[in-house]
């Protein structure tokens, strides 16, 4: 690991050299390309940096010990220098970890209602709400694309796109069947209902990023609808569009004109159509979104939210917390970084 530790530093320090020529914006695209390079170079470059200096202090200390006026001084500042080196020797290995080339993207979420009817739709508008509150949180914007609403309030589907750096890196551990436990507004008896919601979350692909063969496209348009005549136009502006070869339908009415919604549309056929090459490419058995969301039977959930007992437990990583209310208004932090934690120490593990 060390040998690749230099390299690294090495590399930094070219790229360093290179950018402060005065040539060296001549090229837009190659210098964008550079400085992308350069700074994800940097924290595993300060860590390593880091390292080594916590390595000659342990190094000074021991050199120091024979000194009896110093001994005990020397050997207080070995032991914390010792386990500063043990800690960024862990940072390190995690930063050497291989980085998903998605994660600084935009994601592109689905929310559907699963098993409960009503309540389960209910339960996908909160959790719409959910990321909408956390989206903002992180200083991101939320891009509505697709939105169809029950009579009661509740969604039968909703597409989005989360717009911000580092999206994906966050987002992806949301997928898959989310659980509800509580009483639903439409339980007169005051009975717990169980009910669920799935959600699937794409990395965002513009149509550069993947072939797109326009003689393979179906487009429909109709009018936009919405519950109670909302969002309703006069005009067939909402688009459907249909890729013959996989079968993904893809649909958008929340703009008001067919190019918009074309345009999204074609987004998010890019995102799918990427999600199938992956597949082939990993040699996955199930597709990513088939895995992601199951098919919505409560015992593939990897969520539980426990409204009576104001409970949250993350079944992945068998943590629970309880605040509830504080989930529910976007604080998943904490529970991201747990998945984030353990996704990391099983990396760590398949890697030695």
């Amino acid at each position: 690991m060390l040998d690749k530790l230099t390299a690294v530093a090495n590399r930094y320090e070219e790229l360093c050299f290179k950018s402060d020529q005065p040539d060296f914006y001549a090229d837009p695209k190659k210098a964008a390309a550079l400085l992308r390079e350069k700074n994800d170079l940097e924290p595993i470059v300060e860590t390593f940096h880091a390292y080594n200096a916590a390595l000659q202090e342990m190094a000074d200390a021991q050199e120091l010990m024979s000194d009896p006026e110093m001994k005990e001084f020397c050997q207080q500042t070995f032991v914390s220098a010792k386990a500063s080196s043990e800690e960024l020797y862990r940072q390190l290995q995690i930063l050497l970890l291989p980085k998903d080339p998605n994660d600084e993207k935009s994601v592109i979420v689905e929310i559907r209602g699963g098993v409960g009817g009503e309540e389960s739709a209910l339960f996908a508008h909160s959790l719409f709400r959910m990321y909408s509150m956390y989206a903002a949180q992180k200083g991101w914007s939320i891009e509505l694309m697709n939105y169809n609403e029950t009579e009661l309030g509740g969604v039968k589907e909703a597409d989005f796109v989360i717009n911000g750096r580092g999206a994906y890196s966050r987002m992806k551990y949301e997928s898959g069947v989310h659980r509800v436990q509580r009483v639903p507004e439409t339980e007169s008896g005051g009975r717990v209902h169980t009910s669920t919601a799935t959600v699937a979350v794409l990395p965002e692909m513009e149509e550069v990023d993947v072939q797109i063969d326009p003689s393979d496209i179906e487009m429909q348009v109709y009018r936009a609808s919405g519950a109670g005549g909302q969002h309703v136009n006069k005009t067939s502006s909402a688009v459907r569009l249909i890729h013959k070869p996989s079968g993904i339908v893809v649909a958008c009415q929340e703009e008001r004109s067919q190019l918009q919604n074309r345009e999204k549309c074609m987004r998010m056929l890019a995102s799918k159509l990427y999600e199938i090459e992956q597949e082939k490419l990993n040699s996955e058995v199930t597709g990513m979104r088939r895995s992601q969301v199951g098919t919505g039977m409560r015992n593939e959930r990897i969520r539980t939210y426990n409204f009576p007992q104001g409970r949250v437990t993350d079944h992945r990583v068998g943590l629970t917390l309880y605040k509830i209310d504080a989930i529910m208004d976007g604080a998943l932090d904490e529970i991201i970084d747990a998945l984030a934690t353990a996704d990391q120490a099983e990396k760590l593990k398949n890697a030695q």
